[in-house]
């Protein structure tokens, strides 16, 4: 796999820092913990019609992004009327993940509230602006779905009350109580600045968790080996911890057209989008979510946990993406439609050797090569 050039600022494209792509201009919109409330997914449905290629697409970093945008500008215009730009200096560096569930199936404790804090402390610190569009923050619950996910900076939730501290995708062996979660991430963050020279991610600095440890005078313990990343996600019908359901739904190429994402809006409940390219419908009384798999599954979310969508995944590919060698994801989805692709194993299909998108773990690669797909 090719190593991307880290003396140039990386180019993770934003809502106003558009990606000029081979289909045109490409949007990538923050969502801290994957929420996304009812009017937000509408404006987000109707700025890909109107604006953009017909579709939603969900990144494995439970934000989203539009293609294809002929006005950007007005784009981010909408998304800030909506509370999906609230800062425009932090807005490529809100890369918050949080457990999906949390505060409503299982877990250790509700790690919303901390989402929220996290976010606005974040974007109220002036130096932080300057962090690579790469820097990922993580919460996890106790659950242990984020660690896996090697975010720069994390806290996850422990049964005594108190948070590891995770830098680099590790335990650190810092122990944090909840009131110091937030602020302690955030001094990582700005030390990980002092520390950096061209490096992108925490873990590209050398000794960088320990020289963080020391430089903010922190008290590092044994460090906990971290639970293996999440290889399915969850999927289907959700009892709550309150007594409400939840649906969690899967979807090919982890695409939602525009129609599908305005129904999604009517059904009037917050919904969460994973890091693994799915999403979360919340708070549902029992009938209601009975109509929603009835109405939405001929549409194209996924509820059964045995869909070989499931546990595949593509980049791009072509026409999006002038250095794919191949349309990956129409390859895939004809590959899934002829029950091609494996399904106890997960597969990662990409249009050159970058790999983009490429999930964490035991992930089998189908390679476009120009002349085929090399499988490794």
């Amino acid at each position: 796999m090719s190593s991307p050039d880290r003396s140039v600022p990386d180019g993770c494209p934003g809502a106003l820092t558009t990606h000029l792509a081979a289909d045109g201009p490409l949007a990538r919109i923050r969502l801290p913990g994957g929420l996304v409330l009812p009017k937000q997914m509408q404006v987000l449905a109707r700025a890909a019609a109107e604006l953009g290629d017909g579709t939603v697409e969900l990144t494995s970093r439970g934000n989203v992004q539009l293609r294809a945008v002929s006005d950007p500008v007005a784009l981010a215009s909408r998304l800030a009327e909506a509370g999906l730009l609230p800062s425009a200096t932090h807005e490529r560096v809100r890369n918050i993940l949080a457990s999906p569930l949390s505060g409503r199936v299982g877990g250790l404790t509700d790690v919303r509230a901390l989402v929220r804090e996290l976010d606005e402390e974040l974007c109220a610190r002036r130096d932080l602006a300057e962090l690579p569009g790469r820097t990922l923050f993580a919460l996890d619950d106790g659950r242990g779905d984020m660690g896996g996910l090697e975010p720069d900076f994390g806290a996850y939730a422990q049964s005594d009350g108190s948070y590891a501290l995770l830098l680099a995708g590790r335990d650190s062996g810092v122990r944090v109580d909840r009131d110091g979660v937030v602020p302690t991430l955030l001094n990582c963050a700005a030390a990980f600045l002092e520390l950096r020279e061209s490096e992108w991610r925490l873990a590209e600095v050398d000794n960088g968790v320990d020289r963080i440890v020391e430089l903010l005078g922190l008290s590092a313990g044994a460090a906990l080996p971290l639970p293996a990343p999440v290889e399915v996600p969850p999927i289907g019908w959700l009892e709550q911890d309150d007594g409400l359901v939840a649906l969690a739904a899967g979807l090919a190429n982890g695409v939602i057209g525009a129609r599908l994402a305005e129904f999604l809006a009517a059904i009037d409940r917050p919904v969460i989008v994973t890091p693994w390219r799915s999403l979360i419908v919340c708070d549902l009384d029992e009938e209601p979510a009975e109509q929603v798999v009835r109405v939405l599954a001929p549409m194209g979310l996924i509820f059964d946990a045995e869909s070989p969508w499931i546990r595949v995944s593509a980049c791009t590919g072509s026409p999006g993406c002038a250095k794919s060698l191949a349309d990956v994801r129409s390859d895939l989805e004809a590959a899934v439609d002829a029950r091609m692709t494996p399904r106890d194993e997960r597969q990662h299909w990409s249009g050159c050797e970058r790999r983009c998108g490429r999930p964490k773990g035991e992930v089998t690669d189908v390679i476009a090569t120009g002349i085929g797909y090399q499988v490794s």
